[in-house]
């Protein structure tokens, strides 16, 4: 059994969700990389209601190994809000976050450690190739960075998932932000302060299946453009000016054929029926628009905890979360 440590100076925060085929696998190699490093450190796996042994393979790993420490949600609150959990708890003066399939290769820790060595206070992972994902989802990923890195009120960095490395300084400020939507990379941005890039490649998942799918993923995309950006309103409104502008085109054209176009096809019942399905086109997509901003006001005003906790190991000191 390795013993506990005090004061950990390297937290290594895991959101974890029905990954009990690659949690031994995990360990492995993040512990190896923790005996690499020059202080005590701490791994902080998030179970994010798993419905498999994922969290009885957490107790195990903590008892083999005090440095594992643990916490289990309620239920599914979803992956930003595990990683939330996690940094919430963290007690390391560097707090390094990844996801558990193994895509974010572990003994890439050491080189965003390398970096924030040197002064940087956020060093993020910018994957530079995927490997085996089809070209749909390199695509649809490839155009929504550049889309998000366009319209935010922030810079936020193409090609950078959730993999980084933070100061204690950049995780008080986050744990202190009360947004209840979150969108980490967007965040660390909005924080500031020194930050740099280490390029990767992303390997492929290790084991079972794909945890965030594609409607997973656009449910995330658009969370980052709405949290981020006000570009969409702005949208409803260059849309209905559009729609007044083809509306005015249209009621010319048709006096122009009423006078001098008799027997013009486009007179008629089908002019006025495509006007009116673009109209009420225009103002459901604007009021879907208005929706996913009203909806993140609601969630802000009732005042719900993020998280519930159902069980921790590991923070014999802790009294309560660091909200």
């Amino acid at each position: 059994m390795v013993e506990p440590q005090c004061s950990p100076r390297f937290s290594i925060v895991v959101p974890i969700y029905n990954e009990e085929d690659t949690i031994p696998e995990l360990y492995r190699r993040v512990s190896a990389v923790l005996d690499m490093l020059d202080g005590p450190s701490e791994l902080i796996l998030v179970n994010d209601g798993s419905r498999d042994r994922s969290l009885a393979l957490m107790r195990e790993l903590h008892e083999r190994d005090r440095r594992v420490c643990y916490l289990s949600l309620a239920r599914n609150f979803g992956h930003q809000i595990a990683v939330t959990a996690g940094m919430n708890l963290a007690r390391g003066e560097a707090v390094v976050v990844m996801d558990a399939d193994l895509q974010d290769p572990p003994e890439l820790i050491l080189d965003l450690v390398e970096q924030w060595r040197l002064g940087y206070h956020v060093v993020y992972a910018q994957r530079v190739r995927r490997q085996q994902e089809g070209w749909l989802k390199r695509l649809f990923a490839f155009g929504y960075y550049r889309v998000l890195r366009s319209l935010a009120d922030v810079d936020i960095p193409t090609d950078t998932g959730d993999y980084c490395l933070m100061d204690r300084s950049v995780v008080r400020v986050l744990n202190a932000m009360p947004e209840r939507n979150r969108y980490i990379r967007g965040l660390r941005a909005w924080v500031g302060f020194r930050q740099t890039a280490v390029p990767f490649e992303r390997d492929p998942r290790y084991a079972g299946p794909v945890k965030y799918t594609f409607r997973k993923s656009l449910r995330l995309a658009i969370n980052g453009l709405v949290s981020f950006s006000t570009v969409p309103l702005r949208l409803s409104t260059y849309l209905g000016l559009m729609a007044a502008a083809i509306a005015l085109i249209m009621a010319v054209l048709v006096i122009y054929w009423r006078f001098f176009e008799v027997n013009s096809p486009l007179t008629g019942f089908a002019a006025i029926a495509v006007a009116v399905f673009f109209i009420g086109a225009v103002q459901l997509i604007c009021i879907g628009i208005l929706g996913e901003y009203i909806a993140r006001i609601y969630e802000e005003t009732r005042g719900r905890p993020l998280y519930i906790l159902s069980e921790v190991g590991g923070f014999e000191t802790l009294t309560e979360p660091n909200l």
